[in-house]
């Protein structure tokens, strides 16, 4: 049987050779980019339709579909500090500012965190004149600790 780390090549593989976007395959399984992403990776369970429609879209073997469906070992990165230079800044986001955005966020609701379960994430391009801008969005519940 085929592993998950080898299926997420196989997806990935698939995708560059027929020219295709997170996006496009966002729309085939009607799915936002990132999540879909996430799901190509590894990190986020497709429903059987969302597994069909997006093995289907590349032209991979539909029997690949309840691997798919499994829930996934989540944030399983290879290193504790990640290398890749885009993925090492948000890392280092969350070293430089994470305290502060703790703060605020206590500030503003109250001791709790934010969800990582009920969450998006939005990524845009915004145009400047001095180069373009990342724009990433982080949209998660509140969760207030409660008290017993």
């Amino acid at each position: 049987m085929l592993s998950r780390a080898e299926l997420t090549a196989q997806i990935l593989d698939a995708k560059r050779a027929k020219n295709l976007t997170f996006e496009a395959l966002g729309k085939a399984i009607n799915r936002h980019p990132v999540w879909t992403a996430a799901a190509a990776y590894g990190q986020a369970t497709c429903s059987a339709e969302e597994a069909r429609a997006l093995l289907d879209l590349l032209g991979l073997d539909p029997a690949l579909a309840p691997l798919l469906q499994e829930p996934p070992l989540k944030g399983s990165l290879e290193q504790a500090v990640p290398v890749d230079p885009l993925i090492y800044r948000f890392h280092e986001i969350t070293q430089v500012y994470g305290t502060a955005i703790k703060a605020v966020i206590h500030e503003m609701f109250g001791d709790g965190i934010m969800s990582a379960i009920d969450f998006e994430v939005d990524i845009q391009k915004k145009s400047d004149p001095k180069g373009d801008r990342v724009v990433v969005t982080y949209n998660g519940k509140f969760l207030p600790y409660r008290k017993w």
